[in-house]
């Protein structure tokens, strides 16, 4: 059985800072449901394997709409 370790709002921003991404933004994503995340309290905890998928899907997702249009 695998273990999946949580991070923080602060530990996945440092983890995503190559692209850009910021706390607030993480923030402010997580918390219009747009990234799977948990809440413990007012903590915000974080899968950093489970963001990473949605966001190359939203990537990927944007960018054959784009062609569409």
């Amino acid at each position: 059985m695998s273990e999946t370790r949580l991070h923080t709002l602060r530990m996945l921003a440092q983890r995503f800072k190559r692209y850009g991404l910021s706390v607030a933004w993480l923030k402010a994503e997580a918390e219009a449901g747009r990234i799977p995340h948990l809440r413990a309290g007012r903590r915000l905890l974080f899968d950093a394997e489970a963001v990473e998928a949605v966001l190359i899907q939203r990537a990927s997702e944007r960018s054959r709409g784009r062609g569409d249009a």
